[in-house]
This record gives structure tokens, C-alpha cells and sequence, in this order.
């Protein structure tokens, strides 16, 4: 199994970045994927997650309103369009998928090597 994100950057503060999770030798469709990232002090924690299906999403109070989870199923990729952009959205951001429905990294079943975004002042 492989996720392998793509689309981080530089940017400046207000701007977007889209970034992107290509899974590979995964039933795409049986999985939950979700967007993680660390926090200080702290492990990963969830930035955003989407339902199998789609039809379901969550985000993290600080992203809230911000950016936004999507999947597209016929192509095993999943989407997390971020705009406005903050210095503390800086971080190196991990796809992850999870056969469950738990927003906890330790219950991941899969995880990528992680896309950096940088977000400048």
C-alpha cells in the first residue's frame, strides 16, 4: 500500500495551496482518509477527515472554515484545498487511512512520507 502526497510549497500568508494523496494497492472506497499534521508538543493531529463515501467530513477548529477535504473515489485520491492561508498552518502534512472511524494517528492503518507547506509572513 502506498499514499504519496504532492502540492506543498511556499506561500504567502492569505494565500491557497491544494494539496494531494495518491493511494496505490488500497480498496480506496473502504477506507476513511484524513489529513494529519504535527501540532507543538504534540504528535500528529488531525487537520481533516472524509467518510469512505464521501458524504461525511470533520475538521480541526483551527482549519475550520478554511480548508476543505474531498475525494475523488474513480481515482484513489483524496484533496485538501487550503486557502488563507496562516505562518501556522506551517507544517509538514501526512495523509492517512483508516478502515475505521477513529481521528486518532495511532489507529491509522496506513500512512505517506508527509508534503511540506510552508506559509511565509
Amino acid at each position: 500500500v502506498q499514499l504519496v502526497e504532492s502540492g506543498g510549497g511556499l506561500v504567502h500568508s492569505w494565500g491557497s495551496l491544494r494539496l494531494t494523496c495518491a493511494a496505490s494497492w488500497l480498496t480506496f472506497e473502504n477506507f476513511s482518509l484524513l489529513w494529519f499534521r504535527p501540532a507543538p508538543g504534540k504528535e500528529r493531529v488531525v487537520v481533516a477527515r472524509i467518510s469512505r463515501s464521501g458524504g461525511a467530513t470533520w475538521y480541526g477548529d483551527s482549519v475550520k472554515g478554511r480548508f476543505t477535504i474531498s475525494r475523488e473515489i474513480a481515482k484513489s485520491t483524496v484533496y485538501l484545498q487550503m486557502h488563507s492561508l496562516k505562518p501556522e498552518d506551517t507544517a509538514v502534512y501526512y495523509c492517512a487511512a483508516d478502515v475505521g472511524y477513529s481521528l486518532k494517528g495511532e489507529d491509522m492503518n496506513y500512512w505517506g512520507k508527509g508534503t511540506l507547506v510552508t506559509v511565509s509572513t
